[in-house]
């Protein structure tokens, strides 16, 4: 039975979970992998080996998150089956490979997804076949491009969503709008990786956390599928509200896995202290924790020799200093009032509300 409602989007037929959704996920697979086997034919025979290894990271797995996001907005907006946005979902993750390979080399990554890095993967070839010149050099050459080819992909996908032009239009719009606002976010990651730990402010990290990781992981995604099913302005900015609080506590709960907190359950290591991140957490104790605390999270911030011991040192500095528990409290306070927007919207149906409280859990109360 079809069910209307009163507000600014349309007519819900059926109550969706993400477990729904996930049945989707395999034909994302099949049109990840079909678009680069489309374009074999117009590829340069000498440039082929390179997009092979495209294909390969981009379907070596992934949670495939953002596709579902963008299945879940077609379906919030629309009530319907989300088999149109197929591509779409198909392009976020073109986007999210874009994405990867540039941080990869920007962090000096050694592995992804359970296999090399795209850069490394290069330079080892190229190491192999004894080419010229340096071989780290040119597997980041390669890598910084192989990136970018991600971008017609992204873009391709998208234009291929059997929708009325105007919704492929602003489709395109917000793939521009999250494309530009991740890239200010990167930058600002980078200006903070620069100062010294003092000089940075929670509100540097937050802002980073919007515009890196909330717009791109959740705010984009939702918005894409949601303006692919005709969804109207109100509607599109309470889902944005929604969803920016959920991206930025995603993030947070990413920056407490990242530094090593139940790694013996979920098999994480301290890899954002040694790398230097200016997390929240390492703000927190720097603004906070006493000179002990402090140093103890010195020795071992962006310093990748760090000991075992050194680090677990600095993982006691960030508990006692407050800092654990005021990331905490500062992810379930996102989240809380995230999900007190969504009781209180008028403009997201009630029936679709279910499916974003799913999100919300997944987003925040994940351990990978």
């Amino acid at each position: 039975m079809r069910v209307r409602v009163k507000y600014g989007w349309r007519a819900i037929e059926a109550a969706v979970d993400l477990a729904g959704l996930g049945r989707y996920l395999p034909r994302v697979e099949r049109a990840l992998g079909a678009s680069y086997d489309r374009l074999r034919g117009e590829t340069p025979t000498a440039v082929r080996p390179y997009v092979r290894l495209n294909r390969e990271f981009s379907l070596r797995g992934g949670k495939r998150f953002r596709a579902l996001l963008v299945l879940a907005g077609y379906h919030l907006a629309s009530g319907r089956r989300p088999d149109p946005a197929v591509p779409a979902a198909a392009a976020l993750e073109h986007f999210q490979s874009w994405m990867l390979v540039h941080d990869d080399i920007i962090d000096h990554a050694e592995l992804r997804r359970g296999g090399p890095t795209v850069h490394r993967e290069v330079a080892v070839l190229h190491a192999r076949e004894r080419g010229i010149g340096a071989s780290e050099a040119y597997g980041v050459g390669v890598g910084i491009t192989l990136g970018d080819l991600e971008e017609p992909f992204t873009l391709d996908a998208l234009l291929a969503v059997r929708v009325p032009e105007r919704r492929r239009l602003a489709a395109l719009a917000e793939v521009v709008r999250m494309t530009r606002l991740t890239a200010y976010g990167q930058l600002l990651d980078l200006r903070n990786g620069a100062l010294p730990p003092a000089r940075v402010t929670e509100r540097d990290v937050l802002e980073v956390h919007r515009l890196k990781s909330a717009v791109y992981t959740v705010v984009a995604p939702l918005r894409i599928g949601a303006v692919l099913a005709g969804a109207s302005s109100r509607g599109l900015a309470d889902l944005e509200a929604v969803a920016t609080d959920l991206g930025i506590a995603f993030q947070l709960r990413d920056d407490v896995l990242g530094a090593g907190f139940d790694a013996a359950q979920i098999g994480k290591s301290a890899n954002d202290l040694v790398e230097g991140k200016r997390t929240l957490l390492v703000v927190r104790a720097w603004t906070h924790g006493s000179a002990v605390e402090r140093a103890a999270v010195e020795r071992v911030l962006g310093r990748a020799a760090a000991t075992g011991g050194e680090v677990e040192r600095a993982r006691e500095a960030l508990r006692s200093s407050g800092a654990l528990a005021y990331s905490e409290r500062t992810i379930a306070k996102l989240t809380s009032r995230a999900l007190g927007r969504l009781d209180r919207s008028r403009q997201i149906p009630a029936r679709g509300k279910p499916l974003l409280r799913e999100v919300a859990d997944r987003l925040t109360r994940r351990s990978s």
